[in-house]
C-alpha cells in the first residue's frame, strides 16, 4: 500500500475509488503566418468567446458557491482584457509573425512564472489563474475537446492541479474529495473546495 501526505485545505475523510482528471492535450506548435492582422483578429475572436464562456461560468458558480467565490470568473474576464497581457500576445504575433496559439502560450508562461516567483502567497496563487485563462484561449483556438472526469459513481478526483473553472464544472454529486500533486492553500481552487465542503488535500508530490 502506498501512503501519500499533503496539506489539507478542507478537513474530512473520504473513502472511494480514485479517478484521474483527464485533460485534452494542447500541443502548441510555432509556425509563421503571412497575414498577422488576420491572426490578431483570430485571437480577438477567441478572446470574445472566452469572455462569454467565463460569464456563463460566473452564473453557474453563483448558484453553486455564491457571489464571493464566483467573482474569480469576473477576475478572469478582466485578465482577458488586461492591456499588458493582450498587448504581449498581439506584439508576439505581429513582431515575430507567428500563430496566435504560440503567442498565447508564451505570454501565459511568462506571466504565470512572474506571479509564481513573487514572495506574496496570494500573488503566487494568481499563477494558476493566468494558466487557466491562457489554457481556455488555447482550447478555443485549437478547437480542443472537453476535459473532465468520467465516472459512474462518486470518486476521489486526483490531478496534478485543478484550476477554478475545472473545479466548478465538475459534477459535485460525483466528487468525494480532491487530491492534487501541486497547489497552494490560497489558490481559488482550494477556496472553492472549502466553500463546497469537499475534503481536499494538496501538495502530494509526484
Amino acid at each position: 500500500m502506498i501512503t501519500l501526505s499533503g496539506k489539507s485545505v478542507f478537513g474530512g475523510v473520504a473513502i472511494g475509488k480514485i479517478a484521474f482528471y483527464k485533460r485534452q492535450e494542447k500541443q502548441v506548435r510555432r509556425y509563421r503566418v503571412e497575414d498577422t492582422e488576420a491572426e490578431v483578429a483570430r485571437f480577438e475572436d477567441a478572446q470574445e468567446t472566452a469572455i462569454t464562456q467565463l460569464g456563463e461560468l460566473y452564473d453557474k458558480a453563483m448558484e453553486d458557491v455564491g457571489e464571493a467565490n464566483a467573482a474569480i470568473f469576473e477576475v478572469h474576464q478582466m485578465m482577458l482584457m488586461d492591456l499588458d497581457y493582450v498587448d504581449s500576445i498581439k506584439n508576439i504575433i505581429t513582431t515575430q509573425e507567428v500563430n496566435a496559439e504560440y503567442a498565447v502560450a508564451t505570454t501565459g508562461d511568462n506571466f504565470s512564472q512572474m506571479f509564481a516567483s513573487m514572495d506574496d502567497a496570494y500573488m503566487q496563487g494568481r499563477a494558476a489563474d493566468v494558466k487557466d485563462v491562457s489554457d481556455r484561449l488555447l482550447g478555443i483556438l485549437s478547437d480542443a475537446g472537453e476535459s473532465g472526469v468520467v465516472a459512474d459513481e462518486p470518486v476521489i478526483v486526483a490531478a496534478d492541479d485543478l484550476v477554478p473553472s475545472e473545479t466548478v464544472q465538475l459534477d459535485k454529486s460525483k466528487v468525494l474529495a480532491f487530491a492534487t500533486m501541486y497547489g497552494s492553500a490560497n489558490s481559488h481552487t482550494a477556496i472553492l473546495a472549502r466553500t463546497m465542503n469537499i475534503p481536499a488535500v494538496i501538495g502530494l508530490g509526484e
